[in-house]
């Protein structure tokens, strides 16, 4: 999982990740998080999803960050905007609105950066991650969000010696590991997508399931 990896995936148009709606699952249990009008989300590895524009409409103001700078430059253009933009030692930033997007590395943010962060929204980072780099991401990325933060983590759950990610299964009792102590994980949602996601895998998986999580930093 190189940056050459998903560069090359937004260069060949490999984005099967990218949904061409807002997430149902974020619409149904963001709002049970109670997280103030005008506060600041993060969406980690937002790629160009439209789960950012819902996100604006509920009053917040919206952190990207992503890699590809393709990727940005098409979440802007296809809603007709045309962002602002400097530089930081984060990297690229493009804004517009309520959202900002910096085109960087997710593990190099800091807390200086996240100090006012009050929500977090991850759906395609923590499943985009191979084993190996998945405490790496909690150690960093999450580690630097406030006392308070609370977020969203929807997961895929099905026999990883079946298919080869990303996506990546990740388990609830992973789920579980990583967010212990100073964070707190519970399952709000698991349901059984198999026969909703039929180009998932050409050969068939026996049994695949998204899982929904509330995250509390405590």
């Amino acid at each position: 999982m190189q940056p050459d990896f998903w560069l090359q995936r937004w260069q060949n148009g490999q984005i099967g990740f990218h949904r061409s709606e807002v997430m149902p699952l974020l619409q149904k249990h963001w709002p049970t998080l109670e997280i103030a009008h005008g506060s600041r989300v993060l969406v980690p590895l937002c790629g160009k999803t439209l789960d950012m524009h819902w996100l604006a409409a509920q009053g917040h103001r919206v952190l990207g960050i992503e890699l590809s700078p393709m990727a940005i430059e098409q979440f802007f253009a296809e809603a007709g905007i045309t962002p602002q933009r400097h530089s930081s030692h984060y990297g690229e930033h493009y804004s517009a609105g309520p959202i900002e997007i910096i085109c960087g590395d997710a593990f190099a943010l800091d807390a200086g950066l996240l100090a006012d962060i009050a929500g977090v929204y991850d759906r395609a980072a923590l499943i985009a991650l191979p084993p190996h780099l998945r405490q790496h991401y909690r150690d960093t990325l999450y580690a630097q969000l406030p006392v308070g933060c609370q977020g969203v983590l929807i997961t895929l759950e099905y026999p990883q010696d079946e298919k080869q990610g990303p996506p990546f299964s990740v388990e609830e009792a992973e789920v579980q590991r990583l967010f212990a102590t100073p964070w707190h994980a519970s399952l709000l949602e698991r349901r059984d997508i198999r026969d909703q996601q039929p180009d998932f895998n050409p050969e068939g998986i026996s049994t695949l399931s998204t899982a929904v999580y509330k995250l509390q930093r405590l």
